[in-house]
């Protein structure tokens, strides 16, 4: 039987060959700071096919130590500075590069979640103690790094970055001219509280250059600012993926996360699902203050997201396959990017945008920027849980975000792992069928999970998207950010934790 992975890669060849040459006017456009400017020469523009379906309280000593050995272990994932890369080359450090504003993110978030509730403050804070990779905001913060200064409107944002005077984006939570409270002459039929519409891409994603762009790069010290819009960008991101946590362990009624109690089992199920609202709450009144209605749209979708992806993962299991299909491994890819890719590739084309890379900025070569942004984001999202799923079917780990050793199959979901061993092994399917219900169900699974190529063709799979993403990078100018960001998509699928 031919090979899900295969099937989807044939389909991304086929789709890549159709990239036309982007306007040969992006080849005059420069960072400051002496930035080698893009060439136009062998860069491509997205189809016009979409792609966005594609698939309590703690001390301050504890919280301050949780997100510095965070930060350390972001950068740990991306690799160490004083280790050569293949060839000799030494990827860049992401502490050099965003390390104070990862830093930073501690505290603000802390700031940002005072609620006059104790009881409400500490179970929000709770997963922002825990140490972990916090790849979310390390993605955007250098997705920010390695774009700003391509754009014309640059200059422009960070001189209101720099003057406090871009979106009010430090203005206190309840401002004066805003009510706490039912406002009486607002009519409860506005149009504010009509649906939003899902969004989509323009285009396919853009096909790897296969000639050198930029030579020049840039140091730390010379390299754009972050702007403050950005900056709160990565922390919003932050705050919706612990909101998901915090909902998805009630769900799952998860009794531990990275081998401590989870919230639920601390502070019960009602207090969690709450506090997981009130971060969704606080993350929607700091969107709407960084002044981008697309990034507003682009940020609101993931939460539409997550619910349908978790809606797929429940009717997974209540109504399984029959039997392994081309169409049941897509609904399990849709939902992989529905609940993990979606935040990481939208939040990483809302970086670039805010750095200035959009049409409706005045600059229309920016598309190209934003689909290289989603697509990479996209596609190390999809790699990462399918890691993830792997890390299920391998011994118990202390440094693990999940339980391991068949977690997964004892919530009744069968990964990517078990689906391929089913091609193999028919005798899967009465287990998948019931769930993994009956005693001996989850150690048989795991068996054939091991006498069979899943675990070898959803590494292969895994390791595709990384390349993939790797690809998108290619129309971004030398950097230590873009350095970083490729460094990552390697390490995401060597990981063991």
């Amino acid at each position: 039987m031919l090979s899900y992975g295969r099937c989807r890669a044939a389909r991304v060849s086929c789709s890549a060959a159709r990239a036309v040459p982007i306007p040969s006017a992006l080849a005059s456009v420069s960072r400051p700071s002496s930035l080698a400017r893009i060439a136009a020469a062998g860069l491509t523009s997205p189809s016009t096919a979409t792609s966005s379906f594609i698939f309590a309280g703690r001390s301050q000593r504890r919280w301050a130590s949780a997100w510095a050995a965070a930060v350390k272990d972001a950068s740990a994932v991306v690799q160490p500075a004083s280790t050569p890369a293949e060839g000799g080359a030494i990827i860049a450090d992401p502490l050099k590069l965003v390390g104070q504003e990862m830093q930073s993110i501690r505290q603000n978030i802390k700031s940002l979640l005072g609620s006059g509730h104790p009881a409400l403050d500490n179970i929000a804070k709770y997963y922002f103690e825990a140490e972990g990779k916090h790849l979310r905001p390390l993605i955007v913060l250098l997705m920010a790094q390695a774009t700003n200064g391509l754009s014309p409107n640059y200059p422009r944002l960070e001189a209101q970055g720099e003057a406090g005077t871009a979106t009010g984006v430090d203005a206190p939570i309840s401002r004066a001219n805003v009510l706490n409270d039912y406002n009486p002459d607002k009519p409860n039929f506005s149009c504010a509280f009509s649906s939003t519409s899902s969004a989509t891409s323009s285009g396919a994603a853009p096909t790897p250059s296969s000639h050198h762009i930029p030579t020049s790069s840039v140091s730390p010290s010379t390299a754009p600012a972050i702007l403050p819009t950005q900056r709160r960008l990565a922390e919003v991101t932050e705050m919706i993926h612990v909101a998901s946590l915090l909902h998805d362990d009630v769900i799952d009624s998860s009794p531990e996360r990275r081998s401590t109690a989870s919230a639920p089992a601390l502070f019960g199920n009602k207090l969690s699902i709450l506090a997981g609202d009130f971060l969704l709450g606080r993350a929607s009144v700091f969107l709407a203050r960084l002044g981008s209605s697309e990034v507003v749209e682009l940020m609101a979708t993931i939460l539409a997201n997550l619910v349908e992806g978790e809606v797929m993962q429940l009717k997974a299991t209540t109504a399984p396959e029959t039997k392994p299909t081309k169409e049941g491994f897509e609904r399990y890819m849709q939902k992989t990017y529905l609940k993990t890719a979606s935040l990481m590739a939208k939040s990483a084309r809302s970086a670039v945008i805010l750095g200035g890379c959009d049409a409706r900025q005045g600059w229309v070569e920016g598309e190209m920027i934003k689909e290289a942004a989603y697509t990479y984001g996209r596609n190390l999202g999809i790699a990462f849980q399918l890691v993830d799923d792997m890390l299920d079917f391998k011994p118990v780990s202390a440094e693990l975000g999940k339980p391991g050793e068949g977690a997964d199959l004892r919530l009744g979901l069968a990964t990517a792992p078990a689906l391929y061993a089913w091609e193999e092994f028919s005798e899967l399917g009465p287990l998948i069928l019931r769930k993994f219900e009956d005693e001996g169900d989850v150690e048989k699974a795991r068996g054939f999970v091991a006498r069979s190529q899943g675990m070898q063709r959803t590494a292969e799979l895994a390791a595709h998207h990384a390349s993939l993403a790797k690809a998108a990078l290619s129309i971004f100018p030398p950097s230590p950010a873009k350095e970083a960001l490729e460094g990552l998509t390697e390490k995401v699928v060597q990981r063991s934790s």
